[in-house]
């Protein structure tokens, strides 16, 4: 008789193929609704307990690397499963295949919008705006339970909305995350948690140290490379990188950051911007594919397709460059008070940062009156209250939205 412990370390051991990969991380793309949180559990149903890709220890362990570095952390966390499954070539396929479902949808939204005419497109639109108020409110008040649970993080947070009031766009944000982590040094080191549990994928010391050296070097030499050529293409890449470098403590996140890049230099309007962000709510796979609709809605070009393209690869670069570069090093780093402390801080002016975007842009373009609030309020009572899932949500927003046009 086969011990069933033994059976499953063979599992994960196996190497499979990057059309096995693809094959399943394409009908997790195409099912997965719900946000980050929901697609981990989607990841663990289907790759931890039906394939036995990985064993519970191992996912668990590997969801804390990824929910402590910046980026798209269920994207990150289908990333190094495709790499321990098949190697280089099965984490891109793992990517490629969650990515771009939700990806062509929204490319294809962007693409049709302007024909979005008459008090019907234009009240859906409307709508969609309004969800967005709704959908960035559930994320603040949830990541502020689990990410400011004590006075000292929540006066993070506070700091962090009077910085980015202060010091408008990314600036702002940056030095938000910057303060924050220092003020977590000094304010958050008496709260350690217990450091269970190990990673164990093949990636060597040198090539996560390459990896640390490339996106440092993408970071840095980016905006340097766009002041001396003056492309667009570049700036666009450079925009999208920094914005995705940036994102601590979930999806939604990536707004405020996004809107600091393309909506200020007047790149999209403001409109455009939450019609495409609730729009995105609609559609399965990772929120961050909300680049490519930006990329294919951007005024100056390259836009379309190609714009979407180069979008949607530097906004997810940087979190998958991080994760090669700590998985050789994160059990040493982690257990590092220093480290835990300056993670806490940080990610509590992540919440504060994200609190002042549900005010600019998110309430101020989308609130014009009581009937939008009263929808708004619907939105988020259905989803804090009912529990309804958001695609659910975005329809009834939409058709509030052309109900308040015929108003």
């Amino acid at each position: 008789m086969s011990n069933p412990a033994t059976d499953v370390k063979a599992m994960t051991n196996r190497q499979g193929s990057a059309g096995e990969v693809f094959v399943a991380f394409l009908k997790l793309g195409l099912t997965s609704f719900g946000g980050p949180i929901a697609h981990l559990g989607y990841f663990r149903d289907e790759l931890v307990v039906r394939r036995r890709w990985i064993d519970e220890k191992g996912y668990a362990d590997l969801v804390a690397l990824c929910q402590f570095l910046p980026g798209p952390a269920s994207s990150q966390v289908g990333f190094a499963l495709g790499l321990l499954r098949g190697g280089p070539l099965g984490a891109a396929a793992a990517w490629a295949a969650f990515t771009l479902p939700s990806a062509l949808l929204l490319v294809l939204f962007a693409l049709g919008a302007t024909a979005f005419g008459g008090p019907i497109g234009s009240g859906v639109i409307h709508g969609l705006k309004v969800v967005a108020v709704a959908i960035v409110a559930q994320a603040v008040w949830g990541m502020a339970r689990n990410l400011c649970p004590d006075r000292e993080r929540a006066s993070i947070a506070l700091a962090a909305v009077l910085i980015v009031i202060i010091f408008a766009g990314s600036l702002g944000q940056i030095t938000a995350i910057f303060a924050g982590g220092l003020a977590g040094l000094w304010l958050c080191r008496a709260k350690g948690e217990a450091i269970t549990g190990h990673v164990r994928f093949p990636v060597s010391h040198k090539a996560g140290a390459v990896a640390l050296v490339l996106f440092f070097a993408l970071l840095v030499g980016s905006p340097l490379l766009v002041a001396a050529t003056s492309s667009q293409a570049l700036a666009v890449f450079d925009s999208f990188f920094r914005a995705g470098s940036l994102v601590f403590g979930g999806g939604h996140v990536v707004l405020p950051l996004l809107e600091a890049e393309v909506v200020r230099p007047g790149w999209v309007t403001a409109d455009q911007f939450l019609a495409g962000y609730g729009a995105a709510q609609a559609v399965p796979g990772p929120l961050f594919t909300f680049a490519a609709y930006l990329g294919t809605a951007l005024g100056p070009e390259p836009n379309g397709p190609l714009g979407a393209t180069i979008a949607l690869i530097a906004v997810f670069v940087p979190g998958f460059l991080l994760l090669i570069g700590f998985i050789p090093f994160w059990d040493a780093f982690r257990a590092q008070p220093t480290a835990q402390a300056l993670m806490r801080g940080a990610n509590a002016a992540v919440v504060g940062i994200l609190g002042a975007a549900l005010y600019q842009p998110v309430w101020t373009s989308a609130i014009i009156g009581p009937h939008e609030f009263a929808l708004a309020l619907t939105c988020f009572v259905l989803l804090m209250a009912w529990k309804s899932p958001p695609w659910v949500v975005v329809i009834v927003a939409a058709i509030g939205g052309v109900l308040i046009g015929f108003g």
